[in-house]
């Protein structure tokens, strides 16, 4: 099976996986809800892991449905690959190393959890890292990608004054007040920044490699 075709098999298997995660987890919402539809629906989609988890889905998704190694559309550009790499890594880790303990989920939950926060963001990372077009990137692509998580913090904060959610406890106004918050949010745009530049390194080197060496192409 050449790279293209195996590309394809990886990211159908990653699209059905994080899109059924992603529908699972809402049903669970709407069951387990205790707040009216609309509100919970709006919840829903304040978590930056059920909004990063539908990147990568149709990340999956543009990756799975293109024909040839060389058709391209914004969801499939190397660039967006990349940057969905370092969004998804901080779903797992921040869940992983900061959040785990605060709550224990039972049932399905369980499996929808550890779908969302550690098997889909490793499944991404070996994606990218074995199979996914590496491009040489620059690294002004970094205050690019950081649009994304500060759009994010931004829209949270500003929603959260209003409406009292604030879907993580550590950018929680209410209980920890405005100075930790903005510290805690800055420590987070270092690691979105640290990441980023590890990725860039690691696409311009292998895109290096790749020109220097035909053969080693891994494009999908």
């Amino acid at each position: 099976m050449d790279q293209h075709r195996t590309a394809r098999v990886i990211a159908i298997i990653g699209a059905l996986l994080t899109w059924t995660a992603v529908i699972l987890q809402f049903s669970l919402s709407l069951q387990h809800r205790i707040r009216p539809v609309p509100e919970v629906v709006v919840q829903f989609f304040s978590y930056y892991t059920i909004l990063t988890n539908i990147l990568v889905a149709c990340c999956f998704t543009a990756v799975a449905v293109r024909r040839t190694s060389t058709q391209r559309s914004f969801l499939n550009n190397p660039g967006v690959l990349a940057a969905t790499t370092v969004y998804i890594i901080v779903v797992g880790s921040v869940y992983n190393l900061l959040l785990r303990a605060l709550w224990t989920p039972t049932g399905v939950q369980v499996l929808v959890d550890e779908l969302l926060h550690t098997f889909i963001p490793l499944y991404y990372v070996v994606f990218w890292l074995a199979v996914a077009p590496k491009t040489r990137l620059r690294w002004h692509n970094v205050f690019l990608w950081l649009l994304y998580p500060l759009g994010y913090f931004l829209f949270t904060l500003i929603r959260g004054t209003y409406s009292g959610f604030y879907p993580y406890p550590f950018i929680d106004v209410t209980e920890l007040g405005w100075p930790r918050v903005i510290v805690n949010s800055g420590l987070i745009a270092g690691v979105f920044v640290m990441l980023s530049l590890l990725i860039i390194l690691f696409s311009n080197i292998r895109s290096r490699n790749h020109e220097s060496d035909p053969s080693q192409s891994l494009s999908a």
